[in-house]
């Protein structure tokens, strides 16, 4: 009776071990619209001027891994672990399959180029570390990652790829 109870106790402590060691990100979400990769640190120095910054080469890429679903982004949210917001408040499609790059900075959004700008001049994205999260127009989550500069980009180019 005692080498099962201890057995069971071994066991089930195993268990909670190994639930307890799968980060939240590692969550799979149901939904078509996912990160695809994030450029976290954007080439060169950091400058959030908005005349000659470079806050446009940090950027989000969010796919459509769908296979027959269209995606409107109208009322999805993108946030980061300070609370950093930024919504889809224009229709913008992605077809099954297709992307778009969210980008900090300035400029005009195109279907054609696959583009959306945030219109903020300050970075979203911490260079050491931050979580990504996307929500979909319902509040419920689409999508969620963690990053470190030393876990997660081995060789430091500030790139990090999710769903290839």
């Amino acid at each position: 009776m005692r080498i099962r109870l201890v057995a069971t106790t071994a066991v089930a402590a195993g268990a909670l071990t190994a639930l307890s060691a799968v980060p939240a990100q590692a969550a799979e979400y149901n939904s078509a619209l996912k990160i695809r990769g994030i450029q976290y640190d954007a080439p060169g120095s950091d400058s959030n001027r908005c005349s000659g910054g470079n806050t446009a080469e940090e950027y989000l890429t969010i796919k459509n891994y769908s296979r027959s679903t269209t995606v409107n982004l109208k009322g999805y949210v993108v946030k980061d672990a300070a609370g950093n917001t930024f919504t889809f408040t224009a229709s913008h499609t992605l077809q099954p399959g297709d992307y778009v790059k969210l980008r900090g900075g300035n400029g005009s959004d195109s279907d054609t180029n696959n583009v959306v700008y945030r219109d903020n001049c300050n970075f979203m994205w911490n260079n050491d570390k931050d979580t990504i999260y996307v929500y979909k127009p319902s509040g419920s989550r689409a999508d969620v990652h963690s990053y470190t500069r030393s876990g997660s980009d081995p060789d430091h180019n500030g790139y990090i790829t999710y769903h290839g």
